[in-house]
């Protein structure tokens, strides 16, 4: 298996080094740059397996690069912030982070972290088929897409890997905080109105298009994709 390749980009060398330093521990590549705008320039070139991004960058911040990023690509990223409010965990979560540390972090959690999200997105093994087909419903992880009765609906990252999670065990309920670990590996950092924002956006996509199965709130628990027994 190739070496995984990290981008670091903040615009705090001192941080850079610092991270560089560890990961390099861990026998993957890092490339650092300090500026959004170089970030999404050497992008395409090095086509890193994550990125850690900065939000606090003059000119092009975290959120712009991380908005022009999942236009093109699903690479994973780690949102590093001195802003521990719950708007700006939430919204780098709709905007297609995978993950979000409070500035100052230990680096070890940042190195564990990296860890889980290469986990969940599968850029650490060899990449599988990921598919799950209901009726009129097809979520294909491979290229996420989401087919609604054989059209392709625009679906977000963070929507389709809840959907998929949720889909895969059938009439299965997850707590709120359960699907936060699952899905966005947040734990404590992670707060239930993420989960209930992006299921409210897939109601809106999918409710109403089979009677064969449908998202479900379980009330005061969380929720299911509950399947009928045939």
């Amino acid at each position: 298996m190739s070496t995984i390749k990290v981008m670091v980009v903040d615009d705090d060398r001192n941080i850079c080094d610092l991270l560089r330093l560890y990961l390099e521990k861990e026998s993957w590549d890092v490339v650092t740059v300090y500026t959004g705008a170089q970030a999404l320039q050497q992008y395409e070139t090095e086509k890193p397996d994550i990125l850690l991004l900065d939000v606090m960058m003059p000119e092009l911040d975290g959120w712009q690069v991380c908005r022009e990023l999942r236009k093109t690509s699903q690479v994973p990223i780690i949102m590093l912030t001195a802003k521990g409010e719950v708007f700006d965990r939430v919204l780098g979560l709709e905007l297609g982070a995978d993950d979000y540390v409070v500035k100052p972090f230990e680096v070890k959690e940042v190195v564990a972290r990296i860890k889980a999200v290469l986990r969940r997105s599968g850029a650490d093994t060899q990449k599988k088929k990921r598919e799950v087909q209901y009726d009129k419903l097809s979520i294909n992880m491979e290229n996420y897409e989401l087919r609604v009765d054989g059209k392709v609906i625009p679906c977000p990252p963070k929507e389709m890997d809840l959907i998929f999670h949720l889909a895969s065990n059938p009439n299965r309920v997850f707590t709120r905080d359960q699907l936060l670990d699952e899905v966005w590996g947040f734990e404590y950092y992670g707060d239930s109105r993420t989960v209930d924002v992006h299921v409210k956006r897939l109601r809106e996509k999918l409710e109403g298009i089979s009677d064969q199965w449908s998202l479900k709130t379980v009330w005061s628990v969380g929720y299911k994709f509950e399947v009928k027994e045939e």
